[in-house]
């Protein structure tokens, strides 16, 4: 289990390595994603709170990448953080997601990003439920949802 002192030492020494990589131009990314999910994946961007599909939902499955679809959290680790995003708790691999220090708007936070092929998710924070302690806040247009039966 990833706790707050493993994302601090991935943002500050390396991230683990992932299986596999995916890159592409910007007009491919654009080419298989819609305006929004480009805006937010691919240049960092960020939806408004309480917006997203995912954010109240509570259907059974797994989240991808919306990219790439690497798979990266697990629907029994969401909870409802009241932030206005989907959040977990643990991404279904420790290698799933890449941790970088962000220090835009004046603060400093840790960045999540699929490790696969760097889209942009969200960020994490160590303000999250036992036993991680972890918060994943992530953009709804970030992911996608195979749904379990």
């Amino acid at each position: 289990m990833l706790v707050w002192k493993n994302v601090m030492a991935f943002a500050t020494k390396g991230n683990p390595k992932p299986e596999r990589r995916i890159e592409k131009t910007d007009e491919e990314w654009r080419a298989i994603l819609t305006h929004e999910q480009f805006r937010i994946t691919r240049k960092k961007g960020t939806e408004m709170a309480g917006t997203g599909q995912f954010c109240h939902s509570h259907e059974a499955g797994k989240y991808s990448c919306v990219c790439c679809g690497t798979p990266l959290f697990d629907s029994t680790i969401k909870f409802n953080s009241g932030t206005g995003w989907p959040s977990f708790t643990q991404p279904v691999q420790d290698n799933a997601i890449k941790y970088e220090k962000d220090t835009a708007y004046g603060m400093v936070r840790v960045e999540v990003m699929c490790n696969v092929c760097d889209a942009h998710l969200g960020h994490v924070f160590p303000d999250g439920p036992e036993p991680s302690g972890l918060r994943y806040c992530i953009n709804s247009e970030s992911l996608t949802l195979q749904k379990e039966n």
